[in-house]
């Protein structure tokens, strides 16, 4: 579940982070209250206005900019809030802007001079335990930087028998070139960010850039975080930070009713059982030369019922132009599959306007055929796998 940039920073806090301090707007009203209240809360008079949506590269696409008073900060908010911010990490289409954050300006002049660094937390699931990895190169994104330097990138694996270690922290702090009190501070925040890290069933935690300002202090100024799904059940209060407005409407719906889909590209709809049916599925559908249009995984049970309501949410996709129906008949038998998906074609009357194919193999899987062909609907059949790619390819013809 990713969340959103102050929700992030909200976490950080909360384990000893230092941060950027901001207060989150919904318009351009709150936004210049907000902006008071940072003024005198922190005492900044410029003010940093940050696009909240879950997409990286919010700056390139005109979502971060700087305002030095309170008319900017109007001004700028007016602009930001409700635009279709298009970044490198998002569709053509971009993100609708809901909300802005409204932060303190942390890059004032002082006694040295400011530097950026990148550092995250993931887990490295080539040898399954968790890693630190960072760079001197911060402000940039990690991608040019593994590309073009990659000698700029270091990683710090972390034993979960001993969790992270002082030396380790140290080791980070002194490959950023970091001395005095800013190693300090780097050594603190590196194991505070760890324990937020782990203290939030988090999935990643990404600060881009880590700021070293001018009096030496060590603060995240962004934070991009994603909470393991599969954890939510034990952290309730982050869990209440998703928001669906970021993510698809359609894929929100399907989770609602308990099935597994994915909204992609193609043209062909996808109904299976089991994820790995489902992702050879979608090879066949490349290897016939389309592309898939999701992935939807019905799971164990395939009853008239829930294969109506997974054709619905297929046909809510306006460029699904057929839908390749493909259950292994294991668990569930293959001809009350062939019964349901019948059932279903008749209760939905003519919302259906694309061809179905439906392959089934397993047990029963001669009646389900005979169940198919016999219904009078305009249903195809297969049984073999490539018998349903030509049945594809046919049909979109």
């Amino acid at each position: 579940m990713n969340i959103h940039e102050y929700q992030g920073k909200e976490i950080l806090a909360s384990y000893g982070v230092r941060i950027q301090r901001g207060i989150v707007a919904n318009n351009a009203v709150e936004a210049v209250a907000a902006a008071k209240q940072l003024t005198t809360e922190t005492g900044t008079s410029w003010y940093v206005v940050k696009a909240q949506v879950h997409a990286g590269g919010r700056g390139k696409g005109g979502g971060v900019k700087l305002a030095k008073n309170l008319q900017q900060v109007e001004e700028i908010a007016g602009q930001i809030i409700g635009m279709q911010l298009v970044t490198p990490q998002t569709s053509a289409e971009g993100k609708k802007v809901h909300k802005v954050l409204i932060a303190e300006d942390v890059y004032y002049p002082g006694e040295s001079e400011t530097s950026e660094f990148y550092v995250s937390v993931l887990l490295n699931r080539g040898t399954g335990r968790n890693m630190i990895m960072y760079s001197t190169e911060g402000g940039m994104d990690i991608e040019e930087v593994a590309e073009h330097t990659p000698h700029l990138i270091f990683t710090e694996e972390i034993d979960p028998n001993v969790g992270l270690q002082g030396f380790q922290a140290r080791r980070i702090a002194f490959n950023l070139g970091l001395s005095g009190n800013a190693f300090k501070e780097m050594v603190k925040f590196i194991d505070a960010l760890y324990k937020a890290y782990i203290g939030s069933d988090a999935s990643m935690f990404e600060i881009n850039p880590v700021l070293k300002t001018s009096d030496n202090k060590i603060l995240a100024v962004d934070a991009k975080v994603n909470i393991d799904d599969n954890a939510l059940y034990r952290q309730k209060a982050y869990a209440e930070m998703r928001d669906i407005l970021e993510e698809n409407a359609i894929e929100v719906e399907a989770k609602e009713v308990g099935l597994n889909y994915v909204d992609l590209d193609g043209t062909v709809g996808c109904m299976v059982n089991g994820a790995g049916l489902a992702m050879a599925t979608m090879d066949l559908i490349k290897y016939a030369g389309f592309e898939p249009a999701n992935f939807l995984d019905v799971g164990g049970t395939a009853d008239a019922k829930r294969v109506e309501t997974a054709f619905r949410i297929i046909l809510k996709d306006p460029n699904v132009k057929a839908i390749l129906i493909n259950i292994f008949g294991g668990i569930v038998r293959c001809d009350r599959v062939a019964q349901g998906v019948v059932d279903a074609y008749k209760n939905m009357g003519d919302a259906i306007k694309v061809p179905i194919i439906v392959r089934l193999q397993g047990t029963n899987a001669e009646i389900a055929k005979e169940l198919i062909d016999n219904s009078g609907m305009p249903i195809l059949s297969a049984v073999q796998f490539q018998e349903a790619a030509d049945q594809v390819k046919a049909a979109l013809s």
